[in-house]
């Protein structure tokens, strides 16, 4: 599918919110190579003025249906609440808006399959904003696994976890929003389990911590695949953790210190083999050697995702996350929000 931009190729961006996602993703489209960031939209006039001088947008607009509306933009960037996510994706596709929305997709695999209905059905490309994978460093890690560089991957260990110092205000801790660790961070993890393991899990399991406000703010969760790979996962919102991802296979594993966000300039992973428990034996020619592997890049991360999502709509590449992967993650968090006893209706 292609459009005309009237921008010399480039993707006319409209900014759906001014929260910190926004804020991050807009300065990466700023540095990125084929679209700009255009316009804004946000609850009040004042906060989409401030945003648009501070990124140096052309366009303010003071209600997210103005921004929908606005005929000088090619596509949404929706960075609202979870539970905002179907309606003003679905009210952008009909008002002739390509989408991009941030993980979650939707409160719930039903509302995902509106969603992508709603893109069919208005001719337009909807794709669930997961900005690592569309980064080089997992590319270049996919690779390596696929080339049996760790034999026969059979179980991936991940987690991401962060403390949330101000709670009061904060839409992660409000159940109406859709908010909670596992649809913040853990669907980071559940989707990084399923790209490798390159199927959906035959059986799923999970449990949380829940804080008084009613979501979990920590869990951890185990998906069994086909083919005998294992996933296990913790994330949340009051603990510090490594926030590393591990890929484990029956020759070596693969360790990405920074998998969720990779830092231009260091971004890397390590090739190395396990040592078995051998406390009286020692190992012949020591530990295994660590081959650190820099993966180089100049790009910023979430620019990177906004050109390849311009890629989908300049040149009909195909998506870094298809419908199927989509709904695959979100039936998996249902499940797992079912298992926990977490329910937003």
């Amino acid at each position: 599918m292609r459009i005309l931009s009237g921008m010399s190729g480039k993707l006319r961006w409209g900014i759906l919110g001014t929260g910190n996602i926004a804020r991050q993703f807009t300065a990466g489209l700023n540095a990125n190579r084929r679209g700009v960031a255009t316009a804004v939209g946000s609850r009040g006039k004042h906060s989409a003025e401030a945003f648009a001088k501070t990124y140096g947008l052309s366009r303010a607009h003071g209600s997210y249906d103005d921004l929908i509306k606005d005929s000088g933009i090619d596509a949404i960037y929706v960075s609202l609440p979870n539970s905002l996510h179907a309606e003003w994706t679905i009210r952008a596709l009909s008002a002739g808006k390509h989408v991009l929305c941030e993980k979650p997709l939707a409160m719930n695999a039903a509302e995902a399959e509106q969603m992508f209905d709603a893109a069919a059905g208005a001719g337009k490309i909807l794709m669930e904003a997961f900005m690592y994978r569309t980064h080089p460093q997992t590319l270049v890690v996919m690779k390596a696994v696929r080339s049996g560089a760790i034999g026969q991957l059979r179980l991936i260990r991940t987690s991401f976890c962060f403390r949330v110092r101000k709670i009061e205000g904060n839409v992660r801790f409000v159940r109406e929003l859709g908010g909670g660790g596992l649809m913040d961070v853990g669907c980071y993890c559940i989707n990084f389990a399923r790209l490798f393991a390159g199927a959906e899990p035959n059986a799923v399991h999970a449990t949380a911590i829940f804080h008084q406000s009613g979501v979990d703010e920590l869990a951890a969760g185990t998906l069994v695949f086909p083919g005998g790979i294992l996933s296990t996962f913790a994330c949340g919102m009051c603990a510090q953790a490594d926030n590393t991802a591990y890929l484990c296979g029956t020759d070596g594993y693969i360790e990405i210190p920074v998998p969720w966000k990779p830092v231009a300039g260091s971004s890397k992973f390590i090739l190395t083999g396990g040592i078995p428990p051998r406390m009286d034996n020692p190992q012949p020619g020591g530990p295994p050697k660590r081959d650190v592997r820099i993966v180089d890049f100049a790009g910023d991360l979430y620019g990177i995702e906004a050109d390849n999502f311009a890629g989908m709509v300049l040149d009909g590449n195909p998506p870094a996350m298809s419908r199927e992967d989509s709904l695959g993650n979100m039936r998996v968090l249902d499940e797992m929000r079912r298992q926990i006893g977490l329910a937003f209706e």
